[in-house]
């Protein structure tokens, strides 16, 4: 544009003195195709490939990549200046692509290695995971079918804190229970066989000596004592009947109005008796009226029998029991308390529980409380029981009124 420059100096000039020429190499093309010029000072071959020029003629601009007979990578990107110059037809720059192949290979290089860490990252972090959830489940699925072959001895190991954690937590926690209930049968099956084996003796023992012996005083003596074992047989199966019932779903109730007194009255009169045998006190604060409450009276009935029973089965000699009934807070109250041998604080929790005996050196099945408690829930009531061992027990019978 400046007509006081001479072109063809203006691009000789800037060719020869090119500042970057250890970078990449300038040229100048005359109108006839040929390399004139370059940065370097080395002319090229006459034959030099250049479709980058052939390209710029047409379209002003043009540029390829190839590789020189040297072995080496190089672009060139050529300008068309044929507008401006008479003399030179184009300016040609060619620039090596070692250095970029390098840092492409080493940039692919560094990408591959880093996808390959990931995915093996992605491959333990896989089998750590699948190994935390399979190895627990293998052992669960170990143990479970222990259990179910009745061996509760084996338990779960578990380090984590997740939901496999919890769930091998329940699971163990669940043996301990089953663990519990197993050898609570077990024991339940050998106090009610020696139960039903001690009965069973004395009244063999006496129907035969009373075959054999008719004397009245011997006859009168051996018809009580079978009268009363058979008693005890009655009561434990009734017992065990009423224990299965509750299992099935089959424990019914006929309610309707009662007197809770005449009940309780004829439960302390049965064992009246029986207390002054045992030498055990038995002593009974009749108020003069309750209200009526809607219930089934042979059923609370057999309540009173069973913790009076309790009572005296487990005071011994010169111990007094005591019953009371009383009307609070809208309710009836009947507590019967006891100075016997009491219930030690582990085993206190676990008192209503089917199947337990807190002390193993006094006869019974271990149910009947159990069926008693069951029965007074099921008349919308509450059965306590409080105890100190050595001190006695105390259980406190609480059952709504009838509005």
């Amino acid at each position: 544009m400046d007509s006081s420059r001479n072109m063809s100096a203006e691009v000789r000039n800037t060719v020869e003195s090119f500042a970057e020429k250890d970078k990449m190499e300038l040229m100048a093309i005359n109108r006839r195709g040929n390399i004139v010029i370059t940065s370097s000072g080395f002319s090229p071959d006459a034959d030099t490939y250049m479709p980058d020029y052939e390209t710029s003629k047409d379209e002003g601009t043009g540029y390829t990549i190839f590789t020189q007979a040297s072995g080496e990578k190089v672009m060139a990107v050529t300008y068309s200046i044929e507008s401006l110059n008479s003399e030179y037809g184009a300016v040609r720059a060619v620039v090596s692509l070692t250095e970029v192949d390098s840092q492409i290979k080493a940039f692919a290089i560094i990408v591959t290695v880093i996808c390959l860490v990931i995915i093996l990252m992605i491959v333990l972090s896989g089998i750590y995971f699948v190994s935390s959830i399979v190895k627990p489940i293998q052992e669960i699925s170990l143990a479970t079918g222990k259990f179910a072959k009745g061996d509760f001895s084996n338990r779960i190991q578990n380090d984590s804190q997740d939901e496999i954690g919890d769930l091998c937590i329940a699971i163990n926690h669940m043996a301990d229970e089953l663990s519990k209930a197993d050898e609570m049968k077990n024991e339940f099956i050998s106090s009610v066989s020696h139960e039903l084996r001690t009965p069973l003796t004395a009244i063999k023992g006496w129907a035969e000596t009373l075959a054999l012996d008719h004397d009245p005083k011997t006859m009168n003596k051996g018809i009580r004592v079978i009268i009363n074992e058979t008693e005890r047989l009655s009561q434990m199966v009734e017992e065990l009947l009423d224990f299965s019932r509750m299992q099935n779903g089959r424990f019914t109730m006929q309610k309707d109005k009662m007197d809770i007194l005449a009940e309780l009255e004829d439960a302390i009169l049965i064992y009246g008796e029986k207390a002054k045998r045992d030498n055990i006190t038995l002593n009974y604060n009749a108020p003069q009226m309750l209200p009526l409450i809607n219930g089934d009276k042979n059923r609370l009935r057999q309540v009173f029998i069973n913790i009076i029973d309790n009572a005296i089965k487990y005071s011994n000699p010169k111990c007094t029991v005591n019953v009371e009934a009383s009307e609070v807070d809208g309710s009836i109250q009947i507590v019967v308390e006891d100075n016997g041998c009491g219930i030690k604080a582990t085993d206190l929790p676990r008192v209503k529980t089917k199947f337990f005996k807190a002390n193993h050196t006094r006869r019974g099945s271990g149910i009947g409380l159990a069926v008693a408690d069951e029965i007074v829930t099921m008349h919308g009531g509450t059965l306590e029981v409080q105890s100190q061992e050595n001190v006695g027990t105390t259980v406190i019978i609480t059952l709504p009124i009838e509005h």
